[in-house]
């Protein structure tokens, strides 16, 4: 069957430009108008286009749908005081049906008898089905949250943070610190886990290695108890090697909410001194672990991994929003992406990338920053992109070089995947850096002028990664 032009042209509509666009107004509304503040009231802000109604009627509607569910309130009674209020518009044009729209959320109808509440109580209320779930809603965007310091106060936050994750393993707030996934990320057993985790472990570079999120938990023939056994044997072995930089690893151990802190358990009764997991699609658990962790010793340090995020950011709730309660749960790592040439290999990206890199890093009172991990196509090519841009940007103690296959699957010269030759690689990378050679050489110049530098100085390993990783554009 042959489509008509316009629904064909329809179909290729670049929603990415028209987020970028609206990100851009957005921040210079708001910098004109900023959202409001209560110290009783959780604050959103909202994007949003209507069909037919007007913000302020939209307000109304929040009020009703998501709060008491009354119209009939008699002034000072409880009932009011669990009632959401319509804080302020900001209309976009004439019809005043597009613009942004801050709505106040009482803490009297969701802090829990000892003045706490979760980011799940949070996002029932300001994102629920009033708002997102009805044809009314053209479009809409939860922009922004403002929530009283002493609310955030009640939040656990990161165990550890950056600064605490360094003082955990060694490294100085000024060196630069890396991590590894290990490859395969399915179909392997303990043992195979084992190996590739003592390989990595061998170099002194990194500060922490994590399984991916395809490797699950439960396998019949690789429990996450036993993987993480034998990953803590392999790094035993290679202490020697590490110059007494102390290694987080951290196992897989995402599934559904009843079985989540049975893996966590059995991980870190293997001796895992790190999680790894996946809470797109299972709300709440982040804080669950915290919880059930935060008496012990030493608690493990969470990563967050934002699998599944793209689900919930492109259509909806923006990233920062979703990276804040996150953080407030108590993830210590959480993936950005990393400084690249061209066009993004993943989200976030532009505005977005910096808003997440901000109130990840940002000071919260009580609140410990998490550590950004830079992942999703780094290398040896693009390194020194990230390393200077972390320094320019004052984050360089809050950044983890986080690479997978640019380590574990460059292949030596005997042909073979070998992720000390991919780690040999990525220091003389470091080495590179560190030595200013290419300082102010341009983006488009970046990676020619490295090769050029890595045959120069003989770094063949960096050579090799770098043709191994641009084929297209240099030569082996």
């Amino acid at each position: 069957m042959m489509l008509d032009s316009a629904t064909l042209n329809s179909f290729w509509h670049d929603a990415d430009a028209r987020e970028t666009a609206l990100r851009r107004v957005i921040a210079e509304r708001l910098l004109a108008n900023p959202a409001p503040r209560r110290e009783d009231q959780i604050v959103a802000t909202y994007f949003c286009a209507l069909r037919n109604w007007r913000l302020t009627e939209t307000g109304k509607e929040i009020s009703y749908h998501a709060t008491s569910g009354s119209k009939e309130i008699p002034p000072g009674s409880l009932l009011e005081a669990c009632t959401g209020k319509l804080e302020g518009v900001d209309a976009f044009d004439r019809t005043e049906r597009l613009g942004l729209l801050h709505m106040a959320y009482p803490l009297k109808m969701l802090l829990q008898a000892d003045g706490h509440l979760t980011s799940c109580d949070i996002l029932h209320t300001v994102a629920g089905a009033i708002l997102f779930d009805i044809y009314e809603m053209q479009d809409v965007r939860l922009v922004g949250l403002q929530i009283p310091e002493h609310v955030l106060r009640t939040f656990p936050g990161p165990a550890y943070g950056s600064a605490g994750l360094r003082a955990a393993t060694g490294f100085d707030s000024k060196e630069p610190a890396f991590g590894t996934i290990l490859k395969p990320t399915a179909g392997i057993t303990p043992e195979t886990v084992g190996k590739l985790v003592e390989e990595s472990a061998a170099c002194p570079l990194f500060l922490f290695i994590k399984e991916d999120e395809n490797l699950y938990p439960r396998l019949d023939y690789s429990p996450v108890g036993e993987r993480t056994r034998r990953a803590v044997e392999g790094i035993r072995r290679a202490q020697d090697r590490r110059g007494g930089k102390g290694l987080i690893f951290a196992p897989h151990v995402t599934g559904a909410p009843h079985e989540i802190l049975e893996n966590v358990s059995a991980a870190l009764d293997a001796g895992a001194t790190g999680v790894m997991l996946s809470e797109s699609f299972a709300g709440g658990t982040v804080r669950m672990i915290r919880e059930a962790t935060k008496k012990l010793s030493r608690p493990p340090a969470i990563y967050g991994h934002n699998a599944g995020i793209g689900v919930k950011t492109r259509g909806g709730i923006w990233r920062e929003v979703i990276d804040l309660l996150a953080r407030l749960d108590g993830i210590d790592f959480r993936q950005t992406a990393p400084v690249r040439r061209g066009e993004p290999f993943i989200y976030p990206h532009g505005e977005e990338w910096l808003a997440s890199e901000r109130v990840l890093t940002q000071e919260l009172p009580g609140i410990k920053p998490t550590m950004i991990a830079r992942a999703g196509g780094l290398d040896q090519g693009n390194l020194l992109l990230n390393l200077a841009d972390a320094e320019e940007r004052g984050l360089s103690q809050h950044i983890l070089f986080l690479a997978g296959s640019a380590i574990n699957s460059i292949k030596n010269p005997s042909g073979k995947a070998d992720p000390r030759y991919g780690a040999e690689a990525m220091l003389q990378a470091l080495e590179v850096y560190r030595s200013g050679a290419l300082r102010g050489v341009s983006l488009e110049q970046h990676l020619s002028a490295l090769t050029s530098y890595a045959e120069q100085k003989g770094f063949s390993a960096l050579r090799a990664a770098l043709a191994q990783r641009y084929p297209g554009e240099i030569k082996a």
